[in-house]
């Protein structure tokens, strides 16, 4: 058996695969938000301080900031702030005396507030500019404000923030393939309790599984339980076959042997020769009965699904009757009267062959003295092919049909048949969806064989 991957893995694979495409596509997401939270955070920590400056200047006249707002300058988001104020002459009103390079250039009338990334003391910087009107010791006009901090402290800020967002985002995911791990190990349990049920199974034990299974493989148990119904009852056929194989032939094995033995031993040429005329007889009747035993277990056999060889039933039995009517004793008509139609079967030909010659067969052998004409007919009624064989020879009490119709049956005392050759005919009919009836004709016997048809005649 070629071996495949584990269910498990596949399974784990299958859910997991899209659940780690997800959860990546929303990490990245969250990462990308997580740095424009960040810089959306440090641009207003930069506007607060720039108003907190303003604010102290204009109140102070540029002397000195309250203790909040150097707070804030000393610790805004982690890292210091830098401001710088000057008057509408350019001159220093409060800050650092050197400003970073890259502020951008407004008219002189313009005061929308910017922010702007820049470079102080080899620094890169990000900064916030704006512009007010206010009067500061008496001097009044557009004072500028500006406060900047390094990048670096942010980059490292949105780096942890971005850290902490991975590391979430990493956990929840392993735990969802844990989940998924460990809830796909228990949802295929019912597969190992159903292996464990297969494992009992043996070549003495194929009753079919009963345990529970899930809805996904009903299907496979219905199946499974289908093909150990088949085995068992192909062994249980085997067995049988083989019991009434040993039974039927002991005796005519015995036979033939026996009269072998008196063959060596016969004291003349004469007797050796009745002998070896009556050897020859014992073997024929001993090689028909195999034959009919063959063809009894192979009735077994035929299943209607796919045994399919369609032919035209009428030839069939033109020539049947003309092959029977040349073994016939002298004296004995086989007539054959074909239907108007063609009639077409899809059914085991050489079955539906034998069973017929099974037919013909009987009525030659039980027929008695009586016997003079055998008539085979072939018809439809109710979308079945009809062969019906009569005789005019001695026939069959329902007592005496009932007898016939079982395995191994003998009706009369001197019978020399195998007792089969009905129960053929009846397995044959059975198996391709048929069936077989016995009628006593006065005098004689009708029997009729159905046959469903492969199509309507025409």
């Amino acid at each position: 058996m070629k071996r495949s991957y584990s269910l498990r893995l596949r399974l784990t694979v299958i859910i997991l695969l899209p659940l780690l495409f997800v959860a990546g596509i929303a990490g990245l997401w969250q990462l990308n938000n997580a740095r424009v939270t960040a810089s959306d955070v440090f641009d207003r920590s930069l506007q607060s301080a720039a108003l907190a400056v303003a604010n102290d200047v204009a109140l102070s006249g540029g002397d000195a900031l309250v203790p909040a707002t150097r707070q804030i300058l000393a610790d805004t988001s982690g890292g210091r702030v830098y401001y710088h104020v000057y008057a509408p002459d350019g001159v220093i009103v409060a800050g650092y005396a050197t400003p970073p390079a890259g502020i951008p250039r407004t008219a002189g009338d313009d005061l929308n507030p910017v922010y702007f990334n820049g470079e102080y003391l080899g620094r890169e910087v990000r900064g916030y500019r704006m512009r007010t009107r206010m009067q500061v010791d008496g001097f009044s006009g557009v004072f500028t404000t500006t406060v900047w901090q390094d990048v670096q402290i942010r980059s490292a800020f949105v780096q942890a923030l971005m850290l902490r967002s991975f590391v979430a985002i990493s956990s929840i995911i392993l735990s969802l393939a844990l989940i998924v791990w460990f809830g796909i190990r228990i949802g295929l349990w019912p597969l190992s309790d159903l292996q464990q049920a297969i494992d009992l199974r043996s070549g003495d034990v194929l009753k079919p599984i009963r345990r529970p299974v899930p809805v996904e493989v009903e299907g496979i148990v219905r199946t499974l339980n289908r093909l150990l119904g088949q085995v068992s009852d192909a062994m249980e056929t085997q067995g049988e076959f083989i019991s009434n194989a040993a039974h039927q032939l002991r005796n005519p094995l015995a036979g033939v042997l026996a009269l072998a033995e008196s063959v060596r031993s016969a004291k003349t040429e004469t007797a050796m020769r009745q002998r070896a005329d009556d050897l020859v007889k014992a073997a024929k009747e001993t090689s028909q009965l195999a034959q009919k035993l063959l063809s009894y277990e192979r009735a077994k056999s035929i299943n209607p699904a796919s045994a399919k060889e369609t032919f035209a039933l009428n030839d069939l039995l033109a020539d049947l009757a003309a092959e029977c009517q040349r073994k016939a004793r002298r004296g004995i008509s086989i007539d054959f009267l074909p239907a108007r139609a063609d009639i077409e079967l899809s059914a085991d030909r050489t079955m539906v062959r034998e069973a017929v010659s099974n037919l013909i067969d009987n009525a030659l052998r039980h027929g008695g003295d009586t016997l003079g004409t055998i008539r085979v007919e072939s018809g439809v009624a109710q979308d079945q092919a009809t062969i019906t064989v009569t005789d005019d020879g001695l026939g069959l009490t329902e007592d005496e049909i009932q007898t016939a119709l079982q395995r191994f049956g003998q009706v009369g005392e001197n019978n020399d048949g195998s007792g089969l050759g009905l129960p053929i005919v009846e397995r044959v009919a059975h198996r391709h969806g048929g069936g077989l009836s016995l009628t006593p004709a006065s005098p004689g016997l009708q029997v009729q064989l159905t046959l469903p048809l492969a199509r309507q005649p025409v």
